[in-house]
């Protein structure tokens, strides 16, 4: 990268946000959610970083399977095309690892500089004041301290985790308490709100993980030595060594360093923060009627109180004589759960995941390097399809052994490759794919192409593919 410049925002992308289910998936998770303004949590969090004086570049830790939505995402709003830096982690380690290898590597050129550790699914409604609190992270981490950020807290909240406080110095690290506590908490005026955002040097945070967790830093430091690099056009990506990795533990920043360290100090801030852990925090979002109800979407509530409905499911939600509910209806999965209970929707998620049903993971619409698919309808030995290819996008060379395809080329181009032979369909035409042929999808135009598939056959899981050759390095692999 280019000279370094005074602060770096690494933003940490990740988690599965069960408490935000059925919206956030685990191959979709919290960061990816959009709000009513249509932008992402990623998003905001990306230009609330960029917007603050002297950043010249951004470096985003992400699971390596979120690279090309977290790259589509950052492109629509990078205006100014500030250059991007990418660790892509094979599997998640906690926020240990990762800082540590942040840290490690903007060590070589940029030692000094104010690392901005920001979380991607956190949002901030008060850019001035947020500035200033970075402003003044960034004059403590100076001077060799490692900064967090703890928010004034404005109710008894039991879903964060708590700094007990004296002046800018940090007395303890308290974990979720409960409702008593928590008021107490807030009646005293000695606590805030652990932000998990943190600002330090690299030089700084890595002596301190030395001293407090030799053996993160240096199994990160080693994992670092054997990954794979790349870089062009404004991107630099580190992939880091899956093997190397696995050998990293598993610990939060807060407890592998943070807890342990005499070098902490905080900056106490009203921010306008919020964390977004759950749907009651999300909805609160949203303007409520003279009921207290708030609605996003296609909703009609009659002689309800207290209720909120996220309704992006296709269907008219509607809701009689209820109080203090929250409904969220997608279109492949309905919660309904009372508002006390919103923390609980974790377990749900777990339950799914327990039992491997798909919904834990996927949406209907599923995120691809190359665009998105969405399962329409799907029965006995059929599955049909709506497929979006980005322009100038490329499927994989690739064959499916149980299934054949039929394609319908809704608008734009396809060129396509089938078998030895290759043609260009257009609109309003179709072309179809027998099963163990090899074949290949391009979208060669300047816009979207859609295109319904119809898959026929015995076995029509996403695992039945043979990839011969692919552009995004996955060929040899199957799903």
């Amino acid at each position: 990268m280019s000279t370094a410049p005074s602060l770096i925002p690494v933003i940490l992308s990740g988690g599965a946000g069960s408490r935000l289910w059925p919206l956030s998936r685990e191959a979709h998770p919290k960061p990816f959610i959009k709000l009513a303004d249509g932008q992402s949590l990623l998003q905001k969090t990306f230009l609330r970083a960029a917007a603050l004086p002297g950043v010249a570049e951004v470096l985003t830790v992400t699971n390596r399977d979120f690279y090309f939505q977290s790259a589509d995402e950052y492109r629509a709003v990078n205006a100014t095309a500030l250059p991007l830096r990418y660790l892509l982690e094979p599997f998640g380690r906690n926020t240990a690892a990762a800082v540590a290898a942040a840290a490690l590597e903007l060590e070589a050129d940029a030692p000094d500089a104010a690392m901005l550790v920001l979380a991607a699914d956190h949002l901030i409604g008060d850019q001035a004041a947020f500035a200033a609190a970075v402003q003044r992270a960034a004059e403590l981490a100076a001077e060799g301290r490692l900064v967090t950020f703890g928010i004034t807290p404005d109710t008894p909240e039991t879903g964060y985790g708590y700094l007990e406080t004296d002046g800018e110095r940090v007395l303890r690290f308290i974990e979720k308490p409960d409702a008593a506590t928590a008021r107490g908490f807030l009646d005293s005026g000695r606590f805030l709100w652990n932000a998990g955002m943190f600002c330090f040097t690299p030089r700084t945070v890595l002596a301190e993980l030395q001293r407090h967790a030799p053996d993160i830093v240096d199994a990160v430091r080693a994992c670092l030595q054997r990954s794979r690099r790349s870089a062009g056009s404004g991107v630099a990506q580190v992939e880091l060594d899956a093997e190397a990795f696995s050998g990293v533990r598993d610990e939060s920043l807060d407890y592998a360093l943070m807890e342990k360290s005499a070098h902490v100090a905080v900056v106490p801030c009203a921010l306008g923060w919020s964390d977004i852990g759950s749907w009651s925090a999300l909805t609160d979002l949203l303007p409520a009627d003279t009921h207290g109800n708030r609605v996003d979407g296609d909703a009609l509530l009659l002689d309800s109180r207290d209720c909120a409905v996220h309704a992006q499911g296709g269907r008219l939600v509607g809701t009689i004589g209820v109080d203090g509910l929250i409904v969220v209806d997608t279109d492949d999965a309905l919660l309904v759960v009372a508002r006390e209970r919103v923390q609980d929707v974790k377990k749900l998620y777990a339950e799914l995941k327990a039992r491997a049903h798909p919904a834990y993971r996927l949406h209907s619409t599923v995120h691809r390097p190359w665009g998105t698919y969405s399962v329409l309808e799907e029965g006995d030995k059929f599955k049909i399809k709506r497929i979006v290819v980005k322009p100038g996008a490329s499927l994989s060379l690739q064959m499916h052994h149980h299934r054949s395809e039929h394609w319908v080329v809704v608008s734009g181009t396809a060129k396509v490759v089938n078998g030895d032979a290759e043609r260009y369909v257009r609109t309003n035409e179709s072309t179809y794919i027998p099963a163990c042929t090899p074949h290949r999808l391009v979208n060669p135009g300047l816009f979207e192409l859609v295109m319904i598939e119809v898959q026929s056959g015995d076995y029509l899981g996403e695992d039945d593919i043979v990839r011969f050759d692919d552009v995004y390095g996955r060929a040899g692999t199957s799903g």
